[in-house]
């Protein structure tokens, strides 16, 4: 070994708090249909080549067919200040996506369940996308859908960088209206495939 390698080993790692945090964390590993295959480390399923996990993506629409978007905090390790759909997230061991969703959107936005009509799942994918150097999320995403009865927000501010109604179809058939908008990569898939049918276009092969 030498002295380089060994200065390298006594350095110490230093990590983001939400490094820190994710690293006390697991989700649910998962095979390509969903199928659970364990616990992984939330933080090694971010890294390197990634681990494949359970998550989802949710999208809230009021009664006049408008899509919540929310954009990630600035805090967000990986994806920060991209606007994603409503709320995105993974469930834990033993919870449903459902579950899950209706946790992740009263921690982020402050909306409870009396808000909105029952959540459905819509659609489900799988997808692999790199983050710079930051990470990857290599993810079998699930779609959930509702509609706002009541659209009062109180988003946490450590999570979400802003909040915006849009026109739904209209984000995918006038991108330029929002082009000063970073997307998430699952939102961009989901909204593709739920309006054009198509898969994912670094996948490749038809929609479920």
């Amino acid at each position: 070994m030498s002295d380089a390698d060994a200065g390298r080993e006594d350095e110490e790692i230093v990590r983001t708090a939400e490094e820190v945090e994710n690293a006390r964390q697991d989700v649910v590993a998962v095979n390509n249909a969903d199928e659970p295959e364990g616990l992984v480390n939330r933080l090694d399923a971010h890294t390197g080549d990634g681990v494949r996990h359970r998550a989802f993506t949710c999208l809230l629409f009021d009664e006049d067919g408008r899509v919540l978007l929310a954009q990630r905090a600035a805090r967000k390790r990986l994806w920060d200040t991209h606007w994603d759909g409503t709320v995105a997230s993974h469930p834990v061991e033993g919870q449903s996506q459902i579950e899950a969703t209706e946790e992740r959107l009263e921690e982020e936005l402050g909306v409870t369940p009396d808000q909105y009509g029952e959540l459905e799942v819509t659609d489900r994918f799988e997808y692999k996308r790199h983050y710079l150097d930051e990470g990857v999320e290599w993810e079998v995403c699930a779609v959930l859908k509702a509609t706002l009865h009541d659209t009062t927000l109180d988003p946490d501010p450590e999570e979400v960088g802003g909040v915006l109604w849009a026109d739904y179809e209209d984000l995918w058939e006038n991108p330029r209206h929002y082009r000063q908008l970073r997307f998430c990569p699952w939102f961009d898939i989901a909204l593709r495939r739920d309006l054009t049918g198509e898969a994912d276009p670094e996948a490749g092969g038809p929609r479920e």
